[in-house]
């Protein structure tokens, strides 16, 4: 790791989200010269006097805190955000914009704040879909951008799995639409406040036959009750001595991810060229075994797509060469 300067620091990117905040320190190349995580997402910001009242103040100091000697050892680079730094509850909303559009259309919209840090931030606007259900994102448009650089099919559909999942579809390089699936928050919600997590033990390794044969559920017959049907089995197998404690995570796991790829296939007016996944590495293998046992494979993971997406804004907003 080299020491900031001038010459090895072209821009300061940040990926501020709800419950952390990860820095980059980007070279005149586009590489990362230096990554940093710190535990000051929006909601957990560093406690600072004044700070309720100015809320501003808050997220200065996390700022300064976080890649303070940075910013003094290359006055000139550009700070660039995503994330809910942006929201409501963030430093500033940044408007959203309304998809479709080119990717490279979000980059000549980023919302300037002053800091009070001798530099202004350049915040990310999120995504909006108009129409009879709403949809929105943000954090990840810059996920996609970035792995639009390593992916240039015509067709693509671009699954980023977490609390909130999200199916970007891109067609001929414009974001055209994309679906949320709250899989992962729905997950942690029945199995830490309700009955299904009272039978429930953390396994010590991954069961991959668990979460299969949850995955299966929403293909058979019985699939047809629907997910909130389907879920009371995690229970009923367990009582039925089917289903071991240790298994029923990952059963529920599968069946949750199983109805929202059954769902996203139903969706489908055809296959892509191109599926691709963003996100953590382990989540990500699980999602691509269920995109694979209902015929949606292959699929392909992209990595640092973070990394690429702030570059690529910088790029767009004409922050770096």
């Amino acid at each position: 790791m080299t020491e900031p300067t001038e010459n090895n620091c072209a821009l300061i990117a940040l990926d501020w989200g709800t419950s952390s905040l990860r820095c980059y320190r980007f070279d005149a190349h586009g590489g990362v010269a230096e990554r940093r995580g710190h535990p000051w997402g929006i909601m957990n910001l560093p406690v600072v006097d004044g700070a309720a009242a100015n809320p501003v103040l808050a997220f200065r100091s996390a700022l300064e805190a976080a890649c303070g000697d940075w910013m003094a050892a290359a006055p000139d680079a550009p700070l660039i955000a995503a994330g809910m730094v942006g929201s409501k509850q963030g430093w500033r909303e940044a408007p959203y914009l309304t998809v479709p559009l080119a990717p490279d259309r979000i980059g000549r919209k980023l919302l300037r704040i002053e800091t009070g840090l001798s530099r202004p931030l350049y915040i990310v606007p999120g995504l909006l879909q108009v129409s009879t259900l709403p949809n929105v994102m943000r954090g990840e448009e810059t996920q996609v951008i970035g792995a639009l650089q390593q992916w240039r099919d015509d067709e693509l559909l671009i699954g980023l799995p977490g609390t909130h999942s999200k199916w970007v579809r891109v067609t001929h390089g414009r974001i055209q639409h994309f679906d949320t699936f709250m899989t992962g928050e729905v997950y942690g919600a029945l199995s830490a406040h309700t009955i299904l997590g009272r039978t429930m033990h953390k396994p010590d390794a991954p069961d991959d036959a668990a979460f299969m044969r949850g995955a299966r559920v929403a293909q058979s017959a019985e699939g047809q009750a629907g997910v909130l049907s389907n879920i009371f089995s995690c229970r009923t197998l367990g009582l039925t001595g089917e289903l071991e404690p240790q298994a029923q995570p990952d059963y529920l796991s599968g069946l949750l991810i199983g109805h929202e790829i059954a769902a996203l296939k139903g969706m489908a007016s055809h296959h892509p060229q191109r599926i691709g996944l963003i996100g953590d590495p382990a989540l990500c293998r699980r999602y691509q075994l269920a995109l694979e046992l209902y015929g949606m494979g292959p699929v392909s993971v992209a990595e640092q797509a973070t990394e690429a997406g702030l570059w690529t804004l910088a790029q767009h907003a004409d922050l770096v060469g």
